[in-house]
């Protein structure tokens, strides 16, 4: 077992994709989180100035938003209803402001059927808009010391990190890890593999081990390449960050995804000897894994899909969260991954020749 993995790795190693690999996946991170490690607090005088609008459904503190109070939203929210009569329904402006004053003691959903009797069908849509507006700088710095109060800043970036390392993982792993059983599933090397004494546990567990402890290694520079990014600009400006934030949302959100396209690639190259069928069944189940939605109020996000192998975390930097179930599907993925092996280990067992 040990020798195959060794074997593995060092295969893996000496390999010019698997660095190149890791360079584009450092320059692909860094895309997404980059601005996040431009999170400070606000110095006297310091604005983020940015071209978007003054609310926004989406927003985050590195472009300068903050929640919106609920009786700001409920004032940008009017304001905003009062436009669109002026200039989409053309109503006179004193006309449109005895519609505003009309809803005055309506929650939004009886100010928003309210205005359905106008045309206005979107009215509710326009409150998800104003969840975020522009801070000023007093509230920008109030959030993140909010927000920092109880959880450390590598505890958010870690998150983000998962979300997108987690990504491109699933991509490149089922790239790299294609090579994992295409030199055993050859004709020749096939039969003979099956004539050695090596047992078909000891096998399997070297292969998938290899690919795994490939992954980990992998995993493991990414880490330490952007525990030291959050370091160097986090630490400046007085933020803590932990590298254990990052190895515990790797281990929890990503790891279990490896280990599950290892295994379909060790059972998909053992059915059909080869592993090239595997390539477009773990990109489908990639584009399955990584399916959100919207909810009632219009805003996409991702709940989680049964044995899914990506955990996604958008929204704000200090709001992310796990989608539901998430530990549980991980715990699950793990389970399922462990069939998957032994029932690979199986198919070895009864194509061999003795």
């Amino acid at each position: 077992m040990w020798s195959i993995l060794k074997r593995e790795v060092r295969n893996y190693m000496k390999n010019p994709l698997f660095w190149i690999g890791i360079a584009v996946g450092v320059w692909m991170i860094f895309q997404d989180t980059g601005p996040y490690l431009d999170i400070h607090y606000l110095k006297e005088g310091e604005t983020i100035v940015n071209d978007y609008s003054e609310m926004h459904r989406d927003g985050d503190v590195s472009r300068g938003y903050v929640p919106a109070g609920k009786e700001l939203r409920r004032k940008m929210w009017e304001e905003r209803i009062r436009e669109i009569l002026v200039s989409e329904f053309e109503m006179e402006d004193a006309k449109a402001q005895s519609v505003i004053d009309e809803m005055k003691g309506m929650d939004i959903a009886e100010a928003s059927r309210h205005l359905e009797e106008y045309g206005f069908y979107d009215a509710h849509y326009e409150y998800v808009n104003t969840a975020y507006h522009k801070g000023t700088r007093e509230e920008i710095n109030a959030f993140i010391e909010g927000k920092l109060k109880n959880k450390t800043f590598s505890y958010y970036f870690s998150r983000k990190f998962a979300d997108f390392a987690g990504l491109f993982m699933g991509f490149f792993a089922t790239v790299l890890l294609s090579m994992l059983f295409m030199q055993d599933t050859r004709r020749n090397t096939y039969e003979l593999l099956h004539t050695k004494p090596v047992s078909a546990g000891k096998y399997l567990s070297g292969k998938v081990g290899g690919g795994f402890t490939v992954c980990l290694i992998i995993l493991a520079i990414l880490n330490l390449i952007f525990f030291g990014l959050c370091l160097v600009s986090a630490g400046d400006s007085g933020f803590t960050v932990r590298l254990s934030d990052f190895l515990l949302a790797t281990c929890l959100y990503i790891l279990p995804n490896m280990l599950m396209i290892v295994s379909v690639y060790s059972l998909v190259s053992l059915l059909c000897k080869s592993p090239l069928p595997a390539v477009p069944l773990l990109l489908l189940y990639i584009v399955y894994s990584n399916m959100g939605s919207r909810n009632a109020e219009g805003i996409y996000g991702y709940d989680g899909r049964p044995l899914a192998i990506m955990v996604r975390f958008p929204g704000g930097f200090f709001d992310t969260s796990p989608p539901p179930m998430a530990l549980l599907n991980q715990s699950s993925l793990i389970l399922a991954a462990v069939c998957i092996i032994f029932l690979a280990v199986q198919i070895w067992k009864r194509r061999r020749v003795y």
